[in-house]
């Protein structure tokens, strides 16, 4: 039974530790905050009081953390890279720009560990379920010995590339379709009660129709919620639509819509609606059409 470090302890992160543990595991995890360490000893794994201690002598290290400064703060300053076993994996989950995953795996392969690169899609319930896709960047070896845990959280394991960076860049991809769908879905939306057409019909429409996306089908009802519960923050969006304008400076390639998306998740951020279900980028559009209908 191979043990496991996992950080991070989120939405996201705490079904992914919990489905490593029905699988046999034995996961030891570390989250900022007491109650997500609790939540993973009661589902039968253990918790450790850092990110040091909980990587002390593991198979493996799994990141889920927010971003790549955080990646790097866990594995370099808190310790828990020099703290796992000497052959052990480091598998970074969250979604970083191409570049720093490509940085970190150096220093991680300089110390003698594996690494693999392996964002993930699919949201909290591609997660709860064990559903996720994962895009992994990693030589044959290391994505070989990582493969038994991706396959506990994800159905969909897709080995991208021989290099880490390669599953970022796959990822970056993804956001740049999801953030675009949704903007769209939302200034479809916006058009629509402009014109007086009710929102709950356009979206049954639109739902069965060639214009249809799996972004609009979920979110779209979502937008006609004042409170829709929180699936993904509209401040994750203004973050990874980000990441891939960066990503397309660095290749050279022009990415309008993405850097529109953007604008838009940043405009509804702007208004106060950052910590809201990234489907609330819709307020954007109706701070810019105030007579829409079910205006907010």
């Amino acid at each position: 039974m191979s043990s496991i470090a996992f950080v991070g302890l989120g939405a996201m992160g705490a079904p992914m530790a919990e489905n490593l543990v029905k699988k046999q595991f034995r996961v030891t995890g570390f989250d900022m905050r007491q109650e997500a360490r609790a939540a993973l000893v009661a589902a039968g794994g253990h918790a450790a009081a850092s990110a040091g201690e909980a990587a002390q002598g593991a198979d493996a290290l799994i990141l889920m953390v927010v971003n790549a400064a955080q990646a790097r703060s866990v594995l370099f300053e808190a310790g828990a890279l020099a703290a796992l076993a000497p052959a052990a994996s480091v598998i970074l989950m969250a979604t970083c720009p191409p570049g720093e995953v490509e940085a970190i795996a150096a220093e991680v392969e300089k110390s003698g560990r594996r690494f693999v690169d392996a964002p993930v899609s699919g949201g909290v319930n591609g997660a709860r379920n064990g559903t996720l896709t994962i895009m992994a960047g990693a030589s044959q070896e290391s994505f070989d010995a990582g493969k038994p845990m991706l396959d506990a959280m994800g159905d969909k394991v897709f080995h991208v590339g021989l290099k880490p960076g390669q599953g970022a860049t796959v990822k970056t991809v993804n956001q740049l379709l999801c953030g675009v769908h949704i903007a769209v879905a939302a200034e479809a939306l916006s058009l629509a009660q402009k014109a007086g057409i009710d929102g709950k019909l356009l979206f049954e429409i639109m739902g069965g129709s060639a214009a249809s996306s799996w972004m609009l089908r979920d979110r779209g009802p979502r937008m006609l919620d004042d409170e829709p519960p929180v699936a993904s923050a509209v401040d994750i969006f203004v973050k990874d639509l980000g990441i891939v304008l960066d990503a397309g400076r660095a290749a050279k390639a022009a990415l309008p819509l993405a850097a529109t998306a953007h604008q838009m998740f940043l405009a509804a951020s702007g208004l106060g609606h950052g910590g809201r279900d990234d489907s609330q980028v819709v307020r954007a559009y109706r701070a810019l059409n105030p007579k829409a209908a079910n205006d907010a």
